[in-house]
C-alpha cells in the first residue's frame, strides 16, 4: 500500500465540492471493491474521502417504488420486507452476489460502481488494457477471456460487468439520482453504464465527484412473477458464468408484461429489449422462450474462449422463463 490522506465527510454538498475540486480525491465506503484495487496499484487516489457517516442509507416505501439510500447495504436491501414480497428477483440476487461478510459491508451504490473483474485489468504488470492505460490495447482479446462479454464488447475491450443486482435493477428500469456541483440530477440505470467502444476508461456517466444520493425501484405488479437465475462454476461464492433476472405478468397463458435482462455476458448489465418484445402477447410456451433466447443473444461477439457462452445464456434465460411461468419447479 502506498500513502495517501483521509478525510470524513459530514455533508453532501460539502463532499462533492471537496471531491469536484481535488481530481486526486475518491469516495469510500464501503470499500470491498475500492481498497482490493489500492492494494493492487490499479488505482492511486491520493485522498479517500469517508462518506459513510452520510444520510444516504435507508429504505424509503411508496406505492410504486422504493427509494434505496445509496449507503444501504446488500444485506439491508434483501432483509427488506417489500423487496421480498414484490421484488423477489432483486432479493435473490442479492443473496447470489456476495457472501454474507461483503453483503454486511458493500453498499448499494458501490456494488452498481464495482469495477471490472478482468484479470488483465487488476494486474499492473500487464502492460495491456485500455481500462487501466488507455491506448494501451486489450490483452483478454488474445489471452485468456472465459469469463469475459461477449454482448457489448468492442475491439477495445470485452471486460464483463460483474454485479449480479443490477441485472434485475436493470429489468425494472431503476433509476440512480446524483449530486453534483450542479445540483441533483437522476439517470436511468440502462444509460448510467456504458459499454467500452473506443473509451473503455469511461465506464458510466458519473462526473468527477459527483455522489451517488439512491436508487429508485419500481415496485412489480401484484400480479407478476420473477426470478434470478445464476449459472456459475461453483455453489457459493463466485461471479456468474451467465445469470438471467426476468419478471413475467401473465394471463390466460398468454405473456401481458415481460422484463428481461442478463447477466455474465455483456459489458454492462444487459437488457434484453429483443426478448421482451417476442414474448409480449405471446404464450408462454418453451418455443416462445427459446425464440426470446435467440432474440436476447442476438448481436453476441463471442471469441474462442466465451463461444460457450451464447448456447449457455440462451438456455439460462430459457430455464428463468419456464421457472416464472410455472412449467419448470
Amino acid at each position: 500500500m502506498y500513502p495517501f490522506a483521509y478525510a470524513r465527510a459530514t455533508d453532501v454538498a460539502r463532499a462533492v465540492a471537496d471531491a469536484t475540486a481535488d481530481p486526486h480525491t475518491s469516495y469510500l465506503a464501503g470499500g470491498t471493491t475500492q481498497l482490493d484495487l489500492m492494494k493492487d496499484g490499479v488505482v492511486r487516489p491520493g485522498r479517500l474521502l469517508d462518506i459513510t457517516r452520510l444520510p444516504l442509507g435507508g429504505i424509503t416505501h411508496t406505492g410504486t417504488t422504493i427509494r434505496v439510500g445509496a449507503l444501504t447495504t446488500m444485506e439491508e436491501l434483501a432483509a427488506d420486507t417489500v423487496v421480498r414480497d414484490r421484488l423477489p428477483f432483486v432479493r435473490e440476487a442479492l443473496l447470489l452476489g456476495a457472501s454474507t461478510q461483503l453483503r454486511n459491508m458493500a453498499t448499494i451504490g458501490g456494488n452498481l460502481l464495482q469495477r471490472a473483474r478482468c484479470r488483465y485489468f487488476r494486474d499492473p504488470a500487464v502492460p495491456a488494457c485500455n481500462k487501466r492505460d488507455p491506448g494501451s490495447g486489450c490483452a483478454a482479446v488474445d489471452g485468456s477471456h472465459r469469463m469475459h462479454a461477449i454482448l457489448g464488447t468492442s475491439d477495445h475491450c470485452i471486460a464483463l460487468h460483474a454485479s449480479d443486482v443490477a441485472v434485475p435493477l436493470a429489468a425494472l428500469d431503476a433509476v440512480v439520482h446524483l449530486q453534483g456541483t450542479d445540483g441533483p440530477r437522476s439517470v436511468p440505470l440502462t444509460r448510467f453504464h456504458l459499454p467500452p467502444g473506443d473509451t473503455p476508461h469511461v465506464e458510466n456517466g458519473l462526473r468527477h465527484g459527483e455522489l451517488i444520493t439512491a436508487v429508485e425501484i419500481p415496485l412489480l405488479p401484484a400480479a407478476a412473477r420473477s426470478h434470478y437465475l445464476k449459472v456459475r462454476d461453483r455453489a457459493s461464492y463466485e461471479f456468474a458464468l451467465t445469470s438471467a433476472g426476468v419478471a413475467l405478468v401473465l394471463e390466460d397463458g398468454l405473456v401481458r408484461e415481460a422484463r428481461v435482462a442478463l447477466g455474465g455476458v455483456g459489458t454492462v448489465p444487459w437488457r434484453a429489449w429483443g426478448a421482451e418484445e417476442v414474448l409480449r402477447g405471446s404464450r408462454a410456451t418453451t418455443e416462445v422462450f427459446r425464440a426470446a433466447a435467440r432474440a436476447a443473444l442476438e448481436g453476441a461477439r463471442p471469441l474462442p474462449g466465451t463461444a460457450f457462452k451464447v448456447d449457455l445464456a440462451e438456455r439460462t434465460l430459457v430455464r428463468t422463463l419456464e421457472t416464472v411461468a410455472g412449467a419448470r419447479s
